[in-house]
């Protein structure tokens, strides 16, 4: 999966049908919660000037298959990411395909992404699952994120990883 090639698309107001989709799949619901709220938070990110442009939807061979954004964390503030320096970028993602889920695509497509970030300018790029989601922080560790800290959030306990490209 490392030498695909992953395609980044903003996401659009016409994703939205498939966002729900994807939102209402188990695995997702599991992490993201109410798929009806988070679809309701993406719309409103959608029609936000400062997200919107940081919202995609990734495909490999032409097939959308996953959600990503990224945003500069003092830009959306959080306790658990103030400490960290200007021009950070968080990511939140899902596999929204559950063909997709387990095979690799997580780790390659958070890589290429996060190379992207830092060749644009990002200072350091950080994501921040729960902990006990461990498949997740097994793909993020393989695409190059570290686990530096264990923070408390409103939402529970993150585990918060920085990206050391490889």
């Amino acid at each position: 999966m490392q030498d695909r090639n992953y395609q980044f698309s903003r996401a659009r107001l016409a994703d939205m049908p498939t966002l729900r989709q994807w939102l209402a799949t188990p695995e997702v619901e599991k992490w993201w919660g109410d798929p009806k709220q988070q679809a309701a938070l993406l719309l409103q990110d959608l029609r936000d000037s400062r997200m919107a442009m940081a919202m995609n939807i990734v495909s490999i061979d032409d097939q959308p298959f996953a959600y990503i954004q990224d945003y500069e964390v003092h830009a959306w503030p959080q306790p658990h990411l103030a400490g960290l320096p200007p021009g950070t970028r968080a990511i939140d993602t899902f596999i929204g395909l559950q063909s997709h889920i387990g095979v690799g695509h997580g780790r390659a497509y958070l890589m290429q992404r996060s190379q992207q970030l830092m060749d644009a300018g990002a200072r350091l790029v950080v994501i921040d699952p729960d902990v006990a989601n461990t498949r997740a922080i097994k793909a993020y560790e393989r695409a190059g994120f570290v686990e530096s800290s264990i923070e408390e959030t409103a939402d529970g306990p993150v585990a918060l990883m920085h990206y050391q490209p490889q």
